[in-house]
């Protein structure tokens, strides 16, 4: 199972969240959404997205 940082609610691979840089992970979320483009994504906007990458949409 793939962790998500609860912050950010990104997907990470490594030790900390590469945007908020905490060590706080949930392995229960649903759905997905990538966001390759956040200045051109309208969903980055409304979700109020910073970064690029893939993000769960709901974590538990």
């Amino acid at each position: 199972m793939r962790k998500v940082c609860k912050t950010c609610k990104v997907f990470v691979k490594g030790p900390e969240c590469h945007i908020c840089h905490q060590k706080n992970f949930v392995t229960s979320w649903k759905g997905r959404i990538a966001i390759i483009d956040k200045d051109k994504s309208e969903i980055a906007q409304k979700l109020e997205i910073k970064n690029n990458g893939e993000y769960a949409i709901k974590v538990s």
